[in-house]
């Protein structure tokens, strides 16, 4: 199953403040079914910038995941950048296309 690495900005930081507690039980969702294998804050940006490592069937399936995100739903994701990745090394590399 691929994998994709994500990343957004939250420019509007009262409206990510608002709606944190929504998206992390929206995150604990996701990891607790299996689709995210990492997320969290990149902590050398200007503004709030997400990371999420996710594991989805194909970009439409991770499409439609990320919308039902409470960020995206309340429009406070911009400049989303998603990347199918392929973990072949390290903690990921059960869900790469070496694994083992």
């Amino acid at each position: 199953m691929p994998v994709y690495v994500i990343t957004y900005e939250h420019p509007n930081e009262a409206g990510w403040h608002e709606h944190l507690g929504p998206h992390i039980d929206w995150l604990r969702a996701q990891l607790s079914d299996g689709s995210l294998l990492a997320s969290g804050p990149l902590t050398d940006a200007s503004q709030k910038e997400a990371l999420l490592i996710i594991n989805a069937p194909d970009r439409t399936v991770l499409d439609t995941l990320i919308r039902k995100d409470p960020y995206a739903t309340e429009g406070l994701i911009e400049n989303m950048v998603v990347r199918e990745w392929d973990p072949i090394f390290g903690a990921f590399n059960e869900h790469s296309s070496m694994p083992g």
